[in-house]
């Protein structure tokens, strides 16, 4: 920003933050004389109508909101192209740097932290609003640990005149609902599942979905049940991890009916917890009527106490033994060897055909016996079935690979496949190896090249640069940076890309990302020349300026013969930062060169 105060009226003093859409200063109402924190959108969004109106509706709905969790909105303005939001600066620590330090949290503690949060999101959505963002970086935590739910930058609510641009999903993937992932409209049900995500989160210190890509993400939101918190962190209790899991419900319906009824049953936590060992005794014990009842003496009373432990009942008495029969064991061992001996023998005589044999002696005809074939000495070994090779059909068209298989008397099984290095319409790959020796009529199964798979390039215009760079990857593209300066894209944020979103291209190929580094101006290689030339160049170079020349002699100048008189030997921003040939500098910065003087 080269405007330092706003309407003279709000102090720009320093960025502490910064999101897809706008930066946060830290600054002061010169008028009230107050700390302030004043958000102002990025300036590629400054010729977006439709984005501003929403800015400053959103702003004027949330300044409407006065909550001991929620951070108060005190003005909504715009200084020329400029619009901005001034809030209560609150002093503390984001809950994604508490997680990412202290995770997982106490349970008590992180329980706390939700019930605030959902007491916050209440009163917003008492107040016609839906926060569509609630993710730790968006809650303040101060010193006495208090809540504090900021940055309804994406929030709708009544007043709202439009809702999305065409192709923008608001709100963070992490933290995204189902009915946003499928692009429906969110609702207070919604803040609830993001809060269930924020706690899920606190207890066990990591996401209940994680994948390679956005979309992936997002769909496992949509249709994959969320890991057990218990199996992560034990010490979550059966029924807090019952109260996560119903807020992470796919079906809004079956979520807590609103923030505040998730406030009360977060509230009620400790009393529910202190119960839970009662209630499941209760639960547990089977019902018996009177009649079948086991009596338990004094003693076993005593001995299970307020321990809620069923009385295991005695093991019950051993069955009473057979009576000895003598002798048995032996006679079956022997009965048992003569009826084995009777099995195989009959084997036998099957086998050589002696049984056929003797049948027929004994007047009963003759068996059918299968006639043994025996080879004699030199003949030749008895034919088989005929088989072919199968042809190499490498590179070759789906037709002509057909009818290489036809000759052979094979049959032709064709499947498709995309690649990238094989032309359309010839053959990839074959599942039996050429040569193979197989029997006539046998499948052979072959793949036909489709060409390389072309996918669509993804929008990443104007997004953060890690953030495109996120979604390429995810998308089986590799990404090249290059950087540039802009007058117009705030630094760190793609002014544009090669190839343009919406092409269709073959998945792999490198997207290249033109990176903005802000209103910066190259320093010129003014370094090692003299003085006057030196001064010309800066000069001329648009966005920069000469604040002094200091003269240094040989007291102060290192290596002093090494230089000519005259001789530009050092630069640096009137901030004091040194300066090489080339470097990049904000534009408006003036320079101080440091020159060789004459003795």
């Amino acid at each position: 920003m080269q405007k330092k105060v706003l309407n003279e009226r709000y102090e720009l003093e320093r960025k502490v933050g910064e999101g897809g859409m706008a930066r946060i200063y830290a600054g002061r109402d010169l008028r009230l004389n107050r700390r302030v924190a004043i958000k102002i959108p990025h300036l590629h969004f400054r010729g977006e109508p439709d984005f501003l109106e929403r800015f400053r509706h959103e702003a004027q709905a949330a300044a409407m909101l006065s909550h001991p969790n929620i951070v108060d909105v005190y003005d909504v303005g715009q200084d020329g192209d400029v619009h901005y939001i001034v809030m209560e600066y609150v002093e503390g620590t984001d809950l994604k740097t508490i997680i990412n330090r202290e995770a997982p949290l106490a349970i008590e503690r992180a329980v706390g932290l939700a019930e605030q949060i959902a007491r916050g999101l209440q009163a917003a959505h008492q107040a016609g609003m839906v926060h569509r963002d609630i993710k730790p970086q968006n809650v303040i935590v101060t010193p006495d640990g208090q809540a504090r739910v900021t940055d309804f930058g994406v929030a709708k609510s009544h007043l709202s005149t439009a809702l999305t641009e065409t192709g923008v999903s608001f709100g963070t993937v992490d933290y995204l609902s189902p009915e946003q992932a499928q692009g429906r409209p969110a609702t207070a049900q919604s803040d609830v599942y993001a809060l269930g995500v924020v706690l899920f989160e606190m207890l066990t210190g990591r996401l209940p979905f994680s994948g390679d890509s956005a979309v992936a993400i997002a769909m496992k939101h949509v249709s994959e049940p969320p890991p057990a918190p218990r199996r992560l962190n034990p010490s979550i209790t059966p029924g807090l991890e019952s109260l996560i899991l119903r807020a992470l419900a796919k079906d809004p319906a079956q979520r807590p009916r609103s923030a505040q009824e998730f406030a009360q049953l977060l509230a009620n936590y400790g009393q529910l917890a202190q119960q839970e060992t009662v209630l499941n005794q209760a639960v547990s014990r089977p019902q018996q009527s009177a009649q079948t009842a086991p009596q338990t003496s004094p003693r076993a009373a005593s001995a299970t106490g307020s321990t809620g432990r069923v009385p295991i009942p005695p093991p019950r008495a051993a069955p009473g033994r057979a009576p000895r029969q003598d002798g048995l064991g032996c006679g079956v061992f022997v009965v048992g060897m003569l009826v084995l001996a009777g099995v195989l023998g009959l084997i036998y005589l099957i086998g050589t055909g002696a049984f056929g044999q003797l049948f027929a002696g004994l007047g009963g005809g003759t068996l059918p016996n299968r006639p043994t074939a025996t080879l004699e000495p030199g003949a030749p070994a008895p034919t088989t079935e005929i088989q072919v090779p199968v042809p190499d059909l490498a590179g070759l068209t789906a037709e002509a690979a057909d009818t290489a298989l036809q000759q052979f008397k094979l049959v032709p099984v064709r499947q498709d496949a995309y690649d990238p290095l094989v032309a359309i319409g010839q053959v990839v790959s074959q599942e039996i190896a050429p040569g193979t020796m197989i029997e006539p009529s046998q499948p052979v199964t072959y793949t036909v090249s489709l060409g390389p798979l072309l996918v669509e390039v993804p929008d990443v215009t104007r997004v953060p640069a890690d953030l495109a760079r996120q979604r390429l990857s995810g998308g089986g593209f590799p990404v090249e940076v290059v950087e540039e300066s802009s007058q117009t894209v705030d630094a760190g944020f793609v002014i544009r890309q090669s190839p343009s979103a919406g092409l269709r291209v073959p998945q792999g190929q490198v997207v290249t990302l033109v990176v903005s580094r802000g209103d910066t101006v190259r320093f010129p290689d003014v370094i090692g020349l003299q003085r006057d030339e030196a001064e010309r160049q800066i000069r001329a170079t648009a966005g920069l300026g000469l604040k002094y020349v200091d003269e240094q002699g040989r007291d102060r100048l290192p290596d002093y013969d090494r230089y000519a008189v005259g001789e530009v030997v050092s630069a640096q921003t009137s901030d004091g930062r040194g300066l090489a040939n080339g470097d990049m500098v904000p534009r408006g910065t003036e320079i101080i060169l440091g020159v060789k003087k004459g003795e």
